[in-house]
């Protein structure tokens, strides 16, 4: 027992750094290929030897590999940090447990593949319906630092990399397992050649496939000029020592000398971070002064129009509460809070977008009407800011000539939204040629997080073949083209103020025509799988 106790121990930390190296080491992606292996070797020998109490060690394994790789929350809450390690470790831990009791009652591969089915179903939960959504670990992000092996995401989107993660580890599994009980020497020479094409073509066909598409993938698309702006506020600071008239007036003078830098009158779209301001009221937005210094910037430049991020109010009179977690005010006014975006160009129209995707317990509060009256209780203990329910583009605005031309639809993730790939195809299929990425990573200071943020965006370029503008408050600003790789990019912590030229494109993808075919696919599996492992109840079979 205690030898065995070693080598679990040993296997522990072997899946600890395979599966958490690709996210946090550029280029390693490949890693992931292989790092469940150690989990599923543990697994087997439990079994065999009839171990009690396994599941403290897969859930130990999760809890190390969620706490290596996203501990930088905790610099923002540390309650919050240590809900999503050890909330997300036990989930994960759940869905083996499910394995392991499908295990017992069906034989053969079926088990496992009722793994790699539930537990892509469950990223399928996460990345859709869920309300408490922390979607950070999906395996196909940890290809975002490596993303020359998957190009093919414009067709099968990330969830098809969690589907190569568990076909590659399952594979090389399965050929050790025929190899350590003899059953591969008594396979016939057909079958062993089978069994080995199979495993090279599950771990390298991706590979192949992907080489293909990089090198056979053509952009194309008009020119627009980008300026992203980086002013570098520490957010725990900025309101302490600047007023809002000297944030959006600094952020003002970075953009104007950008545009008095510009060569040219060629349309440019300028971008700031998310809550860049905080002075905007819903319905008359044009009395803020920060709209009202950014529209006199697109005055002198009428080619320029400014996108920038908003911590914007909503004043509602109602005799009933508009919403769950709307803020009463004092009888018949109510006030709700949003996290928005928000376009302007020389003539003064503006576009306006809320935030759908809300940062559980700092910008949403989930089942608000469970948890609503007790955090009304509390004094508003958790933030509640309002979504927009349905997607929506902001629309450029290009002026050439001294002449208005026709509007660009550009789709704007806010922050924690760029995570969520089929969300994020929401905004081509509505119309946008441009993706944009507003973003302020500064809570979590010189950690990983900032990075694989980042990274999360090359994902979504590849999958929606939309070049991406990416401006954060302390960086990383960046300009990701549509292969996924990073063009121009700012420092990190530095004020800084990035010019750059994407590609619009009106071309859709797969993955934007279709949705999330694997994702779908895997949650039918799974039920379908579950099914059958419940009306075999009772009847147990050997591991």
């Amino acid at each position: 027992m205690k030898r065995q106790t070693a080598i679990f121990c040993i296997l522990t930390a072997l899946f600890t750094l395979l599966s958490s190296v690709p996210f946090l080491v550029p280029h390693t992606g490949f890693l992931m290929l292989v790092a469940f292996v150690p989990l599923l070797c543990m697994e087997r020998m439990a079994s065999l030897s009839g171990r009690r109490h396994f599941w403290l060690w897969h859930y130990a394994c999760f809890v190390l590999w969620n706490a290596c790789t996203t501990f930088w929350v905790c610099n923002a809450t540390v309650g919050g940090g240590l809900f999503a390690v050890f909330a997300n470790a036990l989930q994960m831990s759940l869905v083996f447990g499910l394995f392991r009791w499908v295990k017992k009652r069906m034989k053969g591969v079926v088990p496992y593949i009722f793994l790699a089915a539930a537990w892509i179903a469950w990223e399928k939960y996460y990345l859709t319906v869920a309300q408490i959504s922390w979607p950070w670990l999906v395996l196909g992000n940890s290809f975002a630092g490596t993303v020359g092996l998957v190009q093919w995401y414009d067709t099968l989107g990330s969830l098809g990399g969690s589907l190569w993660v568990w076909a590659s580890n399952l594979a090389v599994f399965g050929f050790m397992t025929a190899l350590s009980d003899g059953s591969f020497s008594r396979w016939n020479g057909k079958a062993r050649a089978a069994a080995l094409a199979g495993a090279v073509l599950v771990l390298f066909g991706p590979m192949v496939w992907s080489a293909v598409k990089w090198n056979s993938f053509r952009e194309s698309g008009e020119p627009l000029d980008v300026v992203l702006v980086q002013p570098n506020f520490d957010p725990y600071h900025k309101f302490v020592s600047m007023t809002q008239e000297q944030q959006t007036g600094q952020i003002a003078e970075r953009i104007e000398a950008a545009l008095e830098a510009r060569e040219g009158k060629d349309p440019v779209l300028v971008l700031t971070p998310e809550t860049s301001t905080n002075d905007v009221v819903v319905g008359v937005v044009e009395q803020g002064f920060s709209y009202n210094r950014f529209l006199s910037l697109t005055r002198r430049h009428p080619e320029s129009n400014i996108l920038f991020g908003a911590s914007s109010r909503e004043y509602i009179v109602s005799d009933f509460r508009p919403s769950p977690t709307a803020w009463k005010l004092r009888d018949g006014v109510w006030l709700e809070t949003h996290n928005s975006a928000l376009i302007v160009d020389s003539t003064g129209r503006y576009g306006l977008f809320h935030k759908s995707k809300l940062v559980v317990g700092t910008e949403m509060l989930p089942y608000p009407k469970v948890l609503g009256p007790v955090n009304d209780w509390l004094g508003h203990a958790s933030a509640t800011s309002i979504g927009q329910k349905e997607i929506d583009v902001l629309r450029f605005r290009p002026v050439e000539g001294g002449k208005a031309a026709a509007d660009i639809p550009v789709g704007c993730a806010i922050c924690y939204e760029s995570v969520y790939g089929e969300y994020c195809t929401g905004y081509v299929r509505k119309g946008a040629r441009l993706l944009c990425v507003i973003t302020n990573d500064a809570w979590w200071g010189d950690t990983p997080g900032y990075r694989q943020h980042l990274n999360y965006s090359r994902l979504r370029a590849i999958e929606t073949r939309r070049y991406v503008a990416r401006s954060a408050n302390t960086g990383i600003s960046a300009v990701i083209d549509s292969r996924g790789r990073i063009l121009e990019e700012t420092p990190w912590w530095e004020p800084a103020t990035l010019s750059g030229t994407v590609l619009l494109s009106d071309s859709v993808t797969p993955f934007v025509a279709h949705g999330d075919i694997v994702g779908r696919l895997s949650v039918f599996v799974f039920l379908l799988l579950l099914l059958a492992a419940i009306f075999r109840f009772g009847k147990r079979v050997e591991s």
